[in-house]
């Protein structure tokens, strides 16, 4: 019987708040000969609910803690058991001045073991994309896709082929700066985004004022502007002092515009997820708008407005994304963890789990005598340990004793501290000679990990679980705007 794990993902953001809970078993590939998540199966969905603020618009951490709670119950959720997924903070809802609060209370509830983290945009994007457009992407090989993940606060944008993104930029463009009373245009809260717009614009509402039809058209105009620019490639478009404000991570397409995307000149395919996204593709569905500010801000008549616009209407009328409202979730669910080859080294198991490591540099055979002693003086001196990339540029025993043995020179060298986690993330099957080389087979006292077969990101942390069997769960956050993969550059 194959091991079955429990997967979570938790995703709170400016508008809505959710959980998915499923399962998947670990199976070794047919053709990778690797350990693999086999089919994932939700277990649970938690309604979609407002994300519950106090009377100053701060978070509110007891009432998130009961729907916490109470969604872990409803998933029949045991920390113990969990091995991947993981917990995002999105949009404004990152930027609470109580969000370290929220991550601190998942991270007490669901242990160590996976990714709690709040303010990362490029991740966000990354997993919005392969939650929503994966599917499509790699059923397009050929087809770079550009997704939009339009929320309550933010859209993130990331560009993609064949389920591999290469660039990502978010935006404080979203349905929820300006909040109204349901029904009306009357404003009840502004975000300081749409403060500085309302001046830039010369609309003079504020909470208790109604908003004009022009004002109304004004704003989702420029918003649809902005996004518009990011979509073609045009940074003229965000010189002035109010556009620069509403950028996050600059989206930059590859270098020649947005056509230069590389081995096709073929306009990617532009897709759109999140709140906003959902009602783009429930219209475009047959399903009637719901009434006036619904949801009690402008995403109804954002969703709209983006429709029109010619920039992209191929490509509304041409994709379907397979998730829309949920693509962060379902990314947080189905991509945050990738699961090491089964040839790791441990020197020991109490290290585990392994929670914020940084990841530092990385090293290979050109690397100098120098270069690895300091990196290895920069990990001695994180108070957490830290992570180095690995290419050992092949899997023959000549590589690996060379470049095993001059680490282990290099950490004899700064004297490296034998209790401080050195985390090593091999790129090809060598994980366990690897760490007998640089332990000089047991003769140091190091507390070692070498993890390969790891699709390397270009992130700044990484989170591993638990030992599954002769595997580890590996997560990623911090990721760079400009892609995942240093070796894509």
């Amino acid at each position: 019987m194959p091991d079955v794990v429990q997967l979570l993902g938790l995703d709170f953001g400016t508008t809505t708040s959710s959980a998915v809970v499923a399962s998947a078993p670990l199976l070794r590939g047919a053709v990778s000969g690797r350990m693999e998540l086999g089919e994932v199966r939700e277990r649970f969905r938690s309604p979609l609910v407002f994300t519950p603020l106090d009377e100053l618009d701060r978070l509110d951490v007891s009432r998130l803690e009961r729907l916490l709670d109470g969604w872990l119950a409803a998933g029949d959720v045991h920390p113990d058991d969990l091995f991947g997924g993981g917990a995002l903070l999105t949009g404004l809802t990152a930027q609470k001045d109580n969000a370290a609060a929220l991550v601190g209370l998942i991270r007490r509830r669901v242990g160590r073991a996976l990714v709690a983290t709040a303010d990362d945009p490029c991740l966000e994007s990354w997993l919005a994309f392969m939650g929503s457009v994966g599917p499509l992407s790699r059923a397009h090989p050929h087809q770079h896709f550009l997704n939009l993940d339009v929320g309550g606060g933010t859209t993130n944008l990331a560009l993609g082929r064949d389920g591999d993104v290469s660039r990502t930029g978010c935006l404080f463009v979203g349905a929820r700066h300006v909040r109204v009373e349901p029904g009306t245009y009357r404003v009840v809260r502004l975000s300081r985004y749409a403060r500085l717009l309302f001046d830039a614009l010369g609309i003079r509402a504020a909470a208790g004022d109604e908003l004009t039809e022009q004002d109304v058209r004004a704003v989702v105009d420029r918003y649809v502007r902005l996004l518009e620019a990011a979509v073609v490639g045009d940074g003229s478009a965000f010189v002035d002092p109010v556009a620069m404000a509403h950028v996050q991570v600059l989206y930059r397409p590859p270098d020649g515009g947005p056509r230069a995307h590389e081995e096709s000149e073929i306009e990617p395919g532009v897709t759109f997820s999140g709140g906003v996204g959902e009602l783009i593709y429930a219209h475009l569905a047959g399903r009637p708008w719901p009434g006036t500010t619904h949801f009690g801000d402008l995403g109804i008549d954002l969703a709209r407005r983006i429709l029109v616009s010619p920039t992209w209407a191929e490509s509304l009328a041409t994709y379907r994304p397979s998730s829309a409202g949920r693509a962060t979730v379902y990314g947080l669910l189905r991509h945050s963890t990738e699961i090491s080859g089964s040839t790791i080294f441990l020197a020991d198991p109490s290290l585990l789990p392994l929670t914020d490591v940084p990841i530092l540099g990385g090293v290979g055979p050109s690397s100098s005598d120098d270069d690895l002693r300091e990196l290895l003086s920069l990990v001695a001196r994180s108070g957490r340990g830290g992570c180095l990339r690995v290419t050992v540029g092949g899997q023959d025993a000549d590589r690996v004793r060379s470049l095993g043995g001059r680490l282990a020179d290099a950490v004899e060298h700064v004297s490296f501290p034998s209790r401080l986690p050195l985390v090593l993330l091999v790129r090809e099957n060598v994980g366990k000679t690897l760490g007998h080389y640089v332990t000089r087979w047991g003769r140091l006292p190091l507390a070692l990990l070498a993890i390969d077969e790891i699709a390397l990101r270009d992130a700044q942390y990484a989170q591993i679980g638990a030992p599954r069997g002769p595997v580890v769960p590996v997560s990623f956050f911090g990721l760079s705007p400009r892609g995942v993969v240093p070796c894509s550059r």
